[in-house]
């Protein structure tokens, strides 16, 4: 973040040297002075089609570039989270079930955990429901649902998206909760897909 707030400023502070560039520093009740090999035309304002075409093409420039930074900025946000949610459940698989969670947070922009890139939750999702029974069945200490192979990573995630598919008591949910419950299953999915290929 504080790169990007160094570009920024490198960005402004070059954005006001091309505007000085060719004006000495006088001011005349706001208008700038420009000399041309020392003779001056003081008391006329910088205006005009150029002035003004420069104006918005550093406007519009700065605004991308605000837009681009913003933009890598929530994607470092969400992969933290994807990274966060993976490490609720899957801290003893190894790094290739890591990588395919990775990926497939990436592809369907959701994880298996119900996090959005903000740290809030936007559900409660199967694999939270299969660690809460994990606490409820009295493991303090493992809350890993992947385990340690690829195998039982697969078979966690088939459990999830069966649970997910086929609820056990209908319960009425909101419209962005279903949203979620759908992109929980477009996860899960994907990593069930990158995961048989291991």
């Amino acid at each position: 973040m504080w790169a990007a707030l160094r570009i920024l400023v490198a960005v402004q502070e070059q954005i006001w040297s091309d505007r000085q560039r060719g004006c000495n520093n006088k001011n005349n009740g706001g208008h700038l002075e420009m000399s041309v090999n020392g003779i001056g035309s003081a008391g006329y304002p910088l205006t005009g089609y150029t002035a003004r075409k420069m104006e918005r093409s550093v406007e519009s420039g700065t605004v991308g570039f605000m837009e681009t930074v913003e933009e890598k900025a929530a994607q470092g946000r969400a992969a933290d989270q994807d990274e966060k949610a993976f490490e609720m459940v899957g801290r003893g698989a190894p790094q290739e079930v890591k990588d395919a969670w990775m990926d497939a947070a990436k592809e369907v922009n959701a994880n298996g955990m119900g996090i959005r890139g903000n740290g809030m939750m936007s559900h409660i999702s199967q694999m939270m429901v299969q660690r809460l029974n994990k606490q409820l069945k009295g493991e303090t200490e493992n809350f890993d649902i992947l385990g340690s192979t690829v195998e039982s990573a697969i078979q966690a995630t088939k459990e999830a998206l069966y649970d997910l598919e086929h609820p056990r008591v209908y319960t009425p949910r909101s419209i962005e909760v279903q949203q979620a419950r759908i992109k929980e299953g477009e996860f899960y999915r994907a990593f069930l897909e990158k995961l048989e290929k291991l």
